[in-house]
């Protein structure tokens, strides 16, 4: 039975990685998708930090040395801080600051100044610039009103002291319980896509491949040959179940050395997961492939299916965003089994044991689909 088996999922692999569809939805058009969600959530509610360019425009005589000490607390909210005079090249950064003329004497003269602020405030992280430039700004104030409260004239070698002055408070973070971050940005994008996608492959050109052996009498050929109707089932389920674990294990590499993205510390738990997802995805596949009538109508279910269980189980967003009746229906979903697991062991840190009831599920779901497709397979 065992080497009926491998021989039918051989045959039907090596078909299903020669067709075009398969391939670019295998391993092209998830690449694209973790670098256009990724790029534009990147550092919305994000837990990891990044350095984002910042220019500021001072006049051609320059701004004086409180442009330093702006600077410095600029790079403190973690900018990379651009000083530009060009009006032409400061044009070309998303996130831009305005200096007023003569900055430096005018708030020393104790004349009103305005900083502002042009660009990227529409963007989803507009509130987040904003908030960080804001503080920037209020901490150089603040440096001019300890300078002067010390009997210190403000000058370069005054902020330097200051700055290299021990602080009489010391803030200490430390997490108090469970660490509940929503995940952004590719730590979103890379889990959510690479669960969709397997669904996607899985329940399109793996669905549509059995029909299309229906239809042209391939599976009847092997009702008359010396072959069980489990090794076949079982065959056509170990091919689909592959395809599935080339493209997860394609999508870790992608992931892990293309866009640096973090698994935690428990990377196996992570495989595992995945592991029963592609095995649930593989018997759905079977049993779609077995009820459907048409090519086109195994195509369009396939489609609407992984889409819709996609949106609802929190591929194409956090499902801590939405409202908390879809949060609830995610966890009735496969899925959101996936998803959820998934973003304990990356984005929360919890132990592998906290992912048993996800992998379980899924795993109840593939025994529940296995003898549906069992009993509903059919050679014609």
């Amino acid at each position: 039975m065992i080497r009926e088996a491998r021989f039918i999922a051989g045959k039907d692999l090596r078909f299903m990685l020669g067709r075009k569809e398969t391939l670019i939805w295998t391993f092209v058009m998830p690449i694209l998708f973790f670098y256009f969600i990724g790029t534009v959530t990147g550092g919305f509610g994000s837990s990891t930090v990044r350095k984002d360019n910042i220019a500021l425009l001072i006049a051609a005589d320059g701004a004086g040395f409180l442009t330093d000490q702006l600077t410095r607390r600029l790079e403190d909210e973690d900018y990379v801080v651009h000083v530009l005079d060009d009006p032409l090249e400061f044009e070309q950064y998303r996130r831009r600051l305005v200096l007023p003329d003569r900055f430096t004497e005018r708030v020393l003269a104790g004349e009103q100044v305005q900083v502002r602020m042009v660009g990227h405030s529409e963007s989803l992280t507009g509130d987040y610039d904003r908030i960080r430039v804001t503080k920037a700004v209020y901490s150089v104030l603040a440096d001019l009103v300890v300078t002067g409260e010390g009997g210190l004239e403000p000058s370069p070698q005054a902020f330097e002291e200051l700055n290299d002055r021990t602080r009489n408070l010391v803030l200490e973070v430390t997490l108090a319980g469970e660490r509940k971050v929503i995940p952004s940005g590719f730590s979103q994008a890379i889990p959510g896509n690479m669960v969709m996608f397997t669904m996607l492959v899985l329940l399109t050109s793996g669905t549509v491949l059995f029909v299309l052996e229906r239809k042209e009498g391939l599976l009847r050929r092997l009702a008359s040959a010396p072959i069980s109707r489990s090794s076949v089932v079982l065959g056509k389920w170990a091919a689909r179940l592959v395809l599935a674990l080339v493209q997860i294990g394609f999508a870790l590499a992608v992931g892990t050395y293309l866009f640096d993205m973090e698994w935690g510390e428990h990377f196996p738990t992570i495989c595992g997961l995945l592991a029963a997802w592609a095995a649930f995805n593989a018997t759905l596949s079977i049993l779609m492939g077995s009820l459907a009538r048409s090519q086109g109508q195994a195509s369009g279910v396939g489609v609407v299916v992984s889409m819709g269980l996609g949106a609802l189980g929190g591929c194409w967003w956090p499902i801590e965003v939405v409202p908390e009746w879809m949060q609830k229906l995610a966890l009735y979903l496969p899925s959101g089994w996936a998803m959820d697991g998934m973003h304990k062991l990356i984005s929360f840190g919890a132990p592998p044991t906290a992912v048993i009831a996800n992998v379980s599920a899924l795993l109840a779901g593939t025994l529940i689909l296995g003898m549906l497709a069992t009993r509903y397979f059919r050679y014609e």
